[in-house]
Parts: C-alpha cells; structure tokens; sequence
C-alpha cells in the first residue's frame, strides 16, 4: 500500500532532530524518552570508540551513513551528533588536540557552525561538506598530510637540519660570544645545535637566536635571524670571504635516518642532504654509504 503523508503543525519543534523516531505520547514521557535514547544509542553507539574524530550531521540517517563510510575508511569517531557544530564540539576537539593531533578535527554533513562556536574555534580544524563522499575525500586528504607532519616533527626532533648563509654585514658582537646575522636557505636552526662549515670544520654550538629582537627557539627556512655563538672570534674565524654558509653538524646515523624518510623533506632539505655527505666525504671516504 502507498504510504500516506501527513502534515504536522508544531507549537514547539525545540529538541526536535530531523531522523528522531516518531510515537504517539499517551503521558508516558519516560518510556518515550527510553526509547528514543535506546534508538539513537543502538545507532550511534557501536560506532563511536574511546578516541577520534567529531562528527556531525544534519539528520539521524545522514549521521549513520557517515559514520559507516567513515568506520569502512578506519576514521575513528570519538563523539557524534545531530545539528550544528557547537560550542562543545570546539572545546571538544582542542582536547584532542593534546592526545592526538589526527583526531583534533570536526567534520560535519550537511550542517552550519554555531555562532558561539565561531567565536572560539581559533584554528580548530573543521571539514564541511554538503556531499558525504567528497567529506571523506577532504577527511583522508587533511589525516594523511598531518601524519606527514607529524612524522617530519618526529624525525626532525631527532636534529635539526639546517643551512645558512653568512650575513657579514651584520656582526653585532664579534666574540664572548660572536653574534652575527643570518639567512636561513633550507631546513631549519635550532639553539643548541652544532655548526660546521663546508670543510667539516667545527664552528660551535648555537647558544641563542634573536628574530626581531626577541628570542626564538628556532628559525626556519627564509628567516633571517641574529645567532650567538660562544667561543668564538667571528673575525678570525668566519670573516674569510671563503666561508659563505655554515651547516647542521649531523652524525652518520643521523643521515642515514633522514635519508630512509626523504619523502618527508622539501626539495631544499634533500638538496641539503647531498651537500652535507659531499662534506663529509672530505674527511671520511664513503661516509653515509
């Protein structure tokens, strides 16, 4: 038989979700809300874990087909629902943001953000999408790029690699300790890294850097920073019109390492890698091999 449709005037439509089930209320408000409860958690329930992602959808059904393509694509979900993205969702998602940066993102089918969300979200991650498979897409997309990053911050956490080129116009100190200019051509600088120059010379280490005049922990390609180094004489030392740029101290392992994960470096890093085994080639055949 054909179904009949009906309309509804409502009085009220306040926690009334679009995919809800639909009973007769004969004022047994709490076996209705039993019920209801008992839907949407046989629903939503399985498919939710102990950590993952935020999703939101604009209706019940909307929300299940969702986190079905996302369970088939392994995307953990730690927290679902129906509606808008809301304040809860952002406060939410910057937590997760401490346990694990894949799962500190919102996506949502179909749906809007809350004006009080938008005033706190920040750069809380939010993926929306008007068609499921295109979310999915964008969704893969966002979690292998931030494993790459997170990977590269791994490896990159081991040392830093890093160039630079000498800017001898500016020496502001030049011993106890040398503080100099410099550019920043690929990779980054770290304090407390080791330098060395083209002929694997040791330099020293980086006691501090100075951007802006304000203290950093790090420079990163293209910057150009004031650097401290300790138990030097810039003069005698690095005044020679032969010494132009200074490099990252790394080990043999260290490169090896880098090497392995060459997918995770720029064009600049790899260019970076080749020049720092020729320069240890000069004082050990083969290193890096």
């Amino acid at each position: 038989m054909a179904a009949t449709g009906l309309r509804l005037q409502l009085v009220t439509k306040e926690e009334i979700l679009p995919g809800m089930p639909f009973v007769i209320y004969k004022n047994n408000l709490s076996e209705v809300e039993t019920l209801f409860k008992k839907e949407i958690s046989s629903s939503l329930g399985s498919k939710l874990g102990k950590q993952g992602i935020i999703a939101k959808a604009d209706s019940l059904g909307s929300l299940e087909a969702l986190l079905t393509l996302l369970a088939q694509e392994k995307i953990p979900v730690v927290r679902a629902g129906i509606g808008n993205i809301n304040k809860t969702d952002i406060i939410r998602a910057k937590a997760n943001l401490q346990i694990n940066e894949l799962d500190a993102v919102i996506v949502g089918f179909n749906v809007d953000i809350d004006e009080e969300a938008r005033e706190i979200r920040g750069n809380t991650k939010i993926i929306m999408e008007d068609v499921v498979y295109k979310l999915i897409e964008n969704i893969q997309e966002f979690r292998a790029k931030k494993a790459k990053e997170i990977e590269k911050k791994r490896l990159m956490g081991l040392t830093s690699l890093g160039k630079v080129t000498l800017l001898k116009q500016y020496v502001f100190r030049n011993t106890n300790p040398a503080i100099f200019g410099v550019k920043v051509d690929a990779g980054k600088i770290t304090s407390g890294l080791n330098l060395i120059d083209d002929q694997n010379e040791k330099i020293g280490k980086i006691k501090n850097i100075q951007s802006e005049g304000k203290s950093v922990n790090e420079a990163s390609e293209g910057m150009e920073v004031a650097i401290s180094i300790p138990g030097i004489n810039f003069e005698r030392r690095l005044k020679d019109d032969n010494v132009k740029s200074l490099y990252s101290d790394i080990s043999e392992s260290q490169f090896k390492n880098f090497k392995k994960n060459k997918d995770l470096l720029t064009r600049a890093e790899l260019s970076l890698l080749q020049e720092l085994a020729q320069i240890k080639e000069k004082t050990k055949d083969g290193w890096g091999s």
